[in-house]
């Protein structure tokens, strides 16, 4: 299922919709990280393409990571 959420960036309120499993996969990844949940959204957020929604930008970091085997997912 597809959620929207809200976060905090850099002082200013925004919103994201991604699936559970996606949503998942971040937390895990900050987790893994040492990251809080936030910070890891700025730092994808900071490197996402201008021409890029940030919804976009969070699925293809997972995609990405998963990818290139170096998280361990909860969802496997």
């Amino acid at each position: 299922m597809i959620r929207k959420r809200s976060i905090t960036l850099h002082g200013h309120r925004t919103s994201f919709s991604v699936e559970d499993a996606f949503l998942e996969e971040l937390r895990a990844i900050a987790t893994e990280r040492g990251l809080s949940f936030a910070a890891l959204i700025a730092q994808i957020d900071e490197g996402r393409p201008l021409d890029s929604n940030l919804s976009s930008a969070l699925r293809l970091f997972v995609l990405r990571e998963l990818k290139q085997g170096q998280i361990t997912s909860p969802v496997r």
